[in-house]
């Protein structure tokens, strides 16, 4: 038996909110206006240009009637993933 964990996959928050506008029959522009944000903001969440800062979390959390702590747990998990995705692998100094 393999003793191997793998990383869970972390969905990139603009897909979630994506889905979550989707689910609702909302546009971007519906959202951006009920947030007012320019609806550029939205797009680049969606797009993954631009991260969800905690004050995009609080408006989004409102807006949507989830909580803060999903938007800024979901965005550090996804922001994690990403730069641990990226590391290089620590070379081992030599001994003696």
């Amino acid at each position: 038996m393999s003793h191997t964990l793998t990383a869970a996959r972390v969905p990139a928050p603009g897909r979630i909110l994506s889905r979550e506008l989707e689910a609702r029959g909302w546009t971007q522009k519906d959202l951006a206006e009920i947030m007012g944000r320019p609806i550029q903001t939205i797009n680049e969440i969606i797009r993954g240009s631009k991260q969800i800062t905690p004050e995009t979390a609080i408006e989004l959390s409102q807006a949507l009637g989830t909580s803060f702590e999903f938007w800024t747990n979901l965005e550090a998990k996804y922001r994690h993933k990403t730069i641990t995705r990226k590391e290089k692998p620590m070379k081992k100094p030599p001994i003696g």
